[in-house]
């Protein structure tokens, strides 16, 4: 899957990410201090499914009427450690029952809610 990984995403995590066989922009690489508008442009240029810990994603892209990269996810917890993150992340890409495209995705240890978003 092509995905965007934001500043807060640990480099263990994207490294991971990688070696399963995900194509990952990170922008701690290479687009350290970027505003979320220019990643949010860069992911719906590239596809890329946004990973991130900041809600201002969704508000650009819901709210603002930005447009709507492959999707967001928005993860709601505070990881342990960067393995405790992968897991999770590694787990979620690999559902085949959920749509990532065109989505706001919310995801906390129990829960993953999806709503459609606005183009």
């Amino acid at each position: 899957m092509r995905l965007l990984a934001d500043e807060n995403i640990p480099l263990d995590s994207m490294r991971a990410l990688r070696t399963a066989g995900h194509d990952v922009f990170a922008a701690a690489e290479s687009a350290a201090g970027a505003t979320d508008e220019v990643l949010l442009e860069r992911a719906g240029v590239d596809g890329r499914l946004i990973l991130t810990f900041d809600r201002d994603f969704g508000e650009l892209a819901a709210r603002h009427g930005r447009a709507a990269p492959a999707g967001i996810l928005l993860i709601r917890i505070v990881p342990r450690d960067a393995n405790e993150l992968t897991e999770l992340l590694l787990e979620l890409l690999a559902r085949p029952d959920v749509r990532w495209s065109d989505h706001m995705s919310v995801v906390d240890r129990v829960h993953l809610r999806q709503r459609p978003l606005r183009r």
